[in-house]
């Protein structure tokens, strides 16, 4: 049951838009149990953000929330993996990209709770 919130200040195409798609699709996988068959994706493009006290250059956040528990080893594999893949896609650096994990207790799904 993951779920991933891309909010940037890139205004993204659609072509952007289906290569994080399939890319976070494929590295949701690094995190054990998780896959594609449940990645349910957020985009929120085009942001007025600042960093650094800047509004000078692009920069990204990665909110990320899993049904359950993952390792330290296995969010520094996806947290490397998506600072990547905003840095070939949307070409924000990896050092203007923030990555947040949730750790979620209770997910409802379809009517009922996991």
């Amino acid at each position: 049951m993951p779920y991933i919130e891309t909010k940037t200040t890139v205004k993204m195409t659609e072509k952007q838009t289906d290569e994080l798609t399939e890319k976070l699709g494929k590295a949701i996988s690094l995190l054990r149990g998780k896959s594609e068959a449940w990645l349910m994706l957020g985009f929120q493009d085009g942001m007025k953000m600042a960093f650094r006290g800047k509004r000078d250059t692009d920069i990204a956040i990665a909110e990320i929330k899993i049904y359950g528990k993952a390792s330290p080893a296995e969010y520094d594999a996806l947290t490397a993996a998506v600072c990547k893949i905003y840095g070939e896609v949307l070409g924000v650096a990896s050092d203007h990209v923030y990555v947040k994990y949730e750790e979620v207790e209770h997910w409802g799904f379809d009517g009922s709770n996991f």
